[in-house]
This record gives structure tokens, C-alpha cells and sequence, in this order.
């Protein structure tokens, strides 16, 4: 897919593109993730961005957008204050302001992640911890692909992904969920090409 399919297909009212991936970013890719962040929000008007407001990747990813326009960056947190001071977003919604428990779907899929499997009961059941913060991440992550009652669901997802372990960890969740449920995702194998077409 070359960035002009992308846009004619997806720069649209209502679409919502994910843009994440892993918290260590190689040196020489961190330039790229901010360009494409701040070519995607100039090359577009109507697409809204969606990140997870972590380091690394989601940061690098943010700042390119809000270079050009904060009001299309909408970040969901694991819990209130989640990095606040780095937070740029336009539209902050925290998992403390969804009741997880009436959203079924979320955490059956939240489940899917075989790491964390107890600790979302727990964790949806009310026991937050130190231990259970760790559900409140996953849960995030599948938020952040099939959305709730109130968000809508993402339309794509462009992830930086570590090339010598894909797949894995939350940014591995992540795409693993957009997959399930038929949201096109691509990683740095394609869109770095986009930086330069």
C-alpha cells in the first residue's frame, strides 16, 4: 500500500488511525516516526490519530502530529494522569472513566493475552494493585483497537514494531486484536517507504 492509496482510502470523517508501537525505537528510526506523524496530519484533514500516550514509539509518533494539528490526536490511558506532562493530545479518555465490567467484548478479548489473563478479572472486578495495573495496559490496548460503547473502534493501524521479535508484548496485543477483527494493519516495513515516495 503506497501513502496515496492510504489517504484516498482512509482520510475520511470517523476514521481513526492508530499510531503505536514499541517503547525502545532504534536511534536511527526516531526522526522517521515523528516525520510520519507530521506528514500523515498534512497530508490529511478528516482522519483522527489514536495513540497510547507510552514512550518511545507512541511519544515519537504524537509529537509529528501535534506538530501540524493536536485537535486530530486522541490518546487513551490506563489510568488518570498517565504521563501527563507529555500527554499532547487533544482528547484524553482514561480506562479510570469506562466501566470495564459493561464492556464484555473488551474483556474477552483483553483475555486473548495469555500473560495477563488473571490479573484483567481482578482487575475488572475492582482489585487494583500494582500487580493489576498491568491488566489496565492490556485492556488499553484492546481499547484502543475495538473500542467501547462510547469510542469508536479503530479503521487502521501503522505500528513501529521490534523487526527481531514481532508480534510481541503490548504492541504485539495491540495488532494482534486489530487482526481478529479485520482492521488493516502495517508496520515500518511499509511505511518507512511512505517517507519517501
Amino acid at each position: 500500500m503506497t501513502l496515496k492509496e492510504f489517504i484516498k482510502h482512509f482520510d475520511k470523517p470517523n476514521s481513526i488511525i492508530l499510531l503505536e508501537g514499541k517503547r525502545n525505537v532504534l536511534d536511527t528510526d526516531k526522526e522517521k516516526l515523528t516525520a510520519l506523524g507530521k506528514l500523515l496530519a498534512s497530508k490529511t484533514k478528516r482522519m483522527t490519530f489514536r495513540s497510547g500516550n507510552a514512550e518511545g514509539s507512541d511519544q515519537l509518533f504524537s509529537d509529528g502530529v501535534v506538530e501540524v494539528d493536536n485537535k486530530r490526536l486522541q490518546v487513551i490511558t490506563p489510568y488518570s494522569g498517565h504521563r501527563e506532562k507529555t500527554n499532547q493530545a487533544y482528547e484524553t479518555i482514561s480506562l479510570d472513566n469506562i466501566n470495564i465490567a459493561a464492556e464484555p467484548e473488551v474483556v474477552h478479548q483483553s483475555k486473548s493475552n495469555k500473560k495477563t489473563e488473571k490479573l484483567i478479572d481482578k482487575f475488572v472486578s475492582g482489585d487494583k494493585n500494582r500487580y493489576t495495573v498491568k491488566a489496565a495496559y492490556i485492556i488499553r490496548d484492546t481499547i484502543k483497537a475495538i473500542g467501547t460503547d462510547e469510542i469508536k473502534p479503530a479503521t487502521f493501524g501503522i505500528f513501529y514494531d521490534d523487526l527481531t521479535n514481532p508480534m510481541s508484548g503490548g504492541t504485539g496485543h495491540t495488532m494482534n486484536v486489530c487482526e481478529q477483527n479485520n482492521i488493516p494493519i502495517i508496520d515500518q516495513k511499509i511505511w518507512f517507504k511512505w517517507l519517501i515516495e
